[in-house]
This record gives structure tokens, C-alpha cells and sequence, in this order.
């Protein structure tokens, strides 16, 4: 959530003092608000500048972010973006691929369109410029650290460079780019996202070596051709993110070497098990509005798809800002199998689905 807007300008206190007195029964932000839709203190918003095609199933969405926004996330870091499609917000969460910088006043996402992705399509085909989105102030832990270690190596596929960017960019603009390896697996060259900007810093960094691999062509990178790849690959610091095989591969490969602490990983999906119980009647909210909902849709999917305004974060089960108390009945987590059936017990949205018909608190 977005935290209280700071009134900063003895201005606009003013304009909120009198238009206070003037507008009752709506308060100030709501007038503010018909004036300019970003000019508003309940909420995050931000207005879509531009859509800029990478390749032809990607594209980045350039956002200038509105009141209570900050431009200090961290490079690696991701937001949430909420898009009003027919009526109903739809939320997803992205990482942030600009640097954290104030000039331009606007961040920038890079979306891959994805078969089973509603929302990605959309944005990548569908969007347009002038759109206001909400949105949720950056979160992760997939990070740059400041300063950089000496020695970096990024093992990325496909849409999994996006975060790398950010802290790519970050670097090239600190002029603090120290020995960088990034591998770079794409299905063929023009699926290759960013191609042009890194082809050109690897140019122009001395310490930044790109190697690219087309798996149409070369087949998959597996972690025992790192040694090839990145002789000195266990000295490195090592960033992996992409398909759920490929870093599952690398944790394991990590681990046998003792080097799993040298590793760190974004997900930007998991593997969820939805096996088992069928769903059942989901009440949002004690005597709030009950809706069917299956065995292999999250709790939080089910809220949004019906237009519950529900809170999140990572999507993945990791941050617990989806956290809502069970009021009665029974859910399961996806990741283990677990049951949860205790009244009060706090239960994450995003990766628990019903067990029969509960209700959830609101």
C-alpha cells in the first residue's frame, strides 16, 4: 500500500485548507483528483507515457508515477500494476528495468506477452498511451548491492533479463560497472530483448563481457557449461533469473559446489500444485459477496477476477502483504500441500486456494 503522501509545498496545503471548507461532503483529493487523475493521495497512481516495442512480443511501458511516489528502488526490485480491463482491475506484478533516477520522472516496466497471460498481452497489445494504473511501491530482494562486488556474473533467459537491466543501467550511469559476465539465452536473435543497448555496452564497458545464446539454434545453457561460458564462474557473485527449469538447474548446480550462498534468484512464477479438493463458495469478507471458485485458483486470482479489491505484493508467497485472516473453513497452500482450517489465522492469498466454502476477513 502506499504510504500517507508527505504535503510538502505550503501551497497546496493551502489548496487542501480551503477547498476543505468549500467542498464537503468530498474532500479536497477527491476535486484534486477530477483535475488530474495522478494528483491523489489515497492511492498510488501513475499515467502510461509510452509504449515502446523491444521485440515483437515485448514491449516496455514507460509510467510517470504520481503523488507519493519515490524514485529510490533499488535496482533488481519489482512493482505492482493494477490495469482497469472491461470494468475490473487485473494486478500483476513486474520488474522495474529503469535505473532508480528521478530525471524524466517516470519508471519503466518491460512486459513479454505470454500465451497464458491475460494481463502481459494486454499491455504489450493493448494499452495505450494517457492510461492511468495504479500501483505498489517497489519490493524485492533480488538486488544490486552498493558498491557492486568485484566480480558479477548474470545468468538470465528470456523475460528474466528485465531486472538485470535495472541494475545494468545503474552501473553504466554510476560509471561503477565492475567484472561483469552476463549469459543471455533467447530463443532466437530477435526474441533477444534489449539486444541493441547491451550489444553496444558491451562495447563500451571494457569490464562487461556479454556472451548470447540462441536456444533454437544452440539448445539450452546448462550449468555444466558454465566452465566454458565463465572459467572463473566460483569466484563470482552470480544473479539467475528466468524459466523455472533453468533455475532450478543452477540452485542445484550451486549446491552441489558448496556455493549456493554465491547465488541469488528471482522467480517470476511457481510451480504450484493444484491437486486435490475441487474449490468450493468463497465469501470476500464477512456478509460480503460469495463467489465459486475452483481448486486451482489462488484466493487472490478469485478476489481480482470479481473485482474484489484485494491487497499483494510478490504474488509468489514470499512478502505476506496478501495476508487476510481466516474467518471460518478451510484452505491449502499450494507450495506444500498444508491445510489451514484455524479462525484468525492469517493465510496468504496468493498461494492458497479453498478447501471447501470459507470466508476470509477484509
Amino acid at each position: 500500500m502506499a504510504e500517507p503522501l508527505i504535503e510538502k509545498s505550503t501551497l497546496l496545503k493551502r489548496v487542501r485548507t480551503a477547498g476543505k471548507a468549500l467542498t464537503t461532503p468530498l474532500s479536497p483529493d477527491d476535486y484534486l483528483k477530477l483535475l488530474n487523475p495522478l494528483w491523489t493521495a489515497r492511492e498510488l497512481r501513475g499515467r502510461i507515457e509510452e509504449v515502446i516495442p523491444e521485440t515483437d512480443r515485448a514491449s516496455t511501458i514507460v509510467i510517470r508515477p504520481g503523488w507519493g511516489w519515490r524514485f529510490d528502488h533499488q535496482p533488481g526490485q519489482y512493482i505492482g500494476i493494477g490495469v482497469e480491463v472491461d470494468g475490473k482491475f487485473h494486478w500483476r506484478s513486474y520488474s522495474l528495468s529503469s535505473e532508480p533516477t528521478r530525471s524524466g520522472g517516470t519508471v519503466s516496466i518491460t512486459v513479454k506477452a505470454m500465451p497464458e497471460g491475460f494481463l502481459s498481452d494486454h499491455l504489450v497489445n493493448g494499452v495505450k498511451p494517457g492510461t492511468i494504473v495504479r500501483l505498489a511501491a517497489p519490493q524485492g530482494n533480488f538486488i544490486l548491492p552498493d558498491p557492486p562486488p568485484a566480480k558479477m556474473l548474470f545468468l538470465v533467459g528470456g523475460s528474466g533479463v528485465t531486472p538485470v537491466m535495472s541494475m545494468l543501467r545503474t552501473m553504466a550511469r554510476r560509471q561503477s560497472m565492475p567484472d561483469v559476465v552476463m549469459a543471455y539465452s533467447a530463443l532466437h536473435e530477435d526474441d533477444m530483448m534489449f539486444r541493441a543497448e547491451l550489444r553496444s555496452l558491451s562495447e563500451e564497458q571494457d569490464a562487461f563481457t556479454l556472451y548470447e545464446r540462441f536456444t533454437e539454434a544452440d539448445g539450452i545453457l546448462t550449468p555444466d557449461q558454465l566452465d566454458d561460458v565463465c572459467p572463473d564462474w566460483k569466484e563470482r557473485e552470480t544473479w539467475a533469473c528466468g524459466p523455472a527449469p533453468m533455475l532450478d538447474a543452477t540452485i542445484e548446480h550451486y549446491e552441489e559446489h558448496d556455493l549456493r550462498d554465491h547465488l541469488h534468484v528471482e522467480r517470476f512464477t511457481l510451480n504450484l500444485d493444484a491437486d486435490g479438493e475441487t474449490g468450493g463458495t468463497v465469501t470476500f469478507g464477512v456478509d460480503g459477496p460469495s463467489f465459486e471458485v475452483d481448486g486451482a485458483t489462488t484466493l487472490l486470482e478469485a478476489g481480482e477476477a470479481n473485482g474484489i479489491n484485494m491487497l499483494f505484493g510478490c504474488r509468489m508467497g514470499i512478502c505476506h502483504t496478501c495476508d487476510v485472516p481466516l474467518a471460518e473453513g478451510k484452505v491449502r497452500d499450494l507450495r506444500s500441500g498444508e491445510e489451514h482450517d484455524n479462525p484468525q489465522q492469517y493465510i496468504q492469498t496468493c498461494i492458497c486456494v479453498p478447501v471447501g466454502d470459507c470466508t476470509l476477513e477484509l
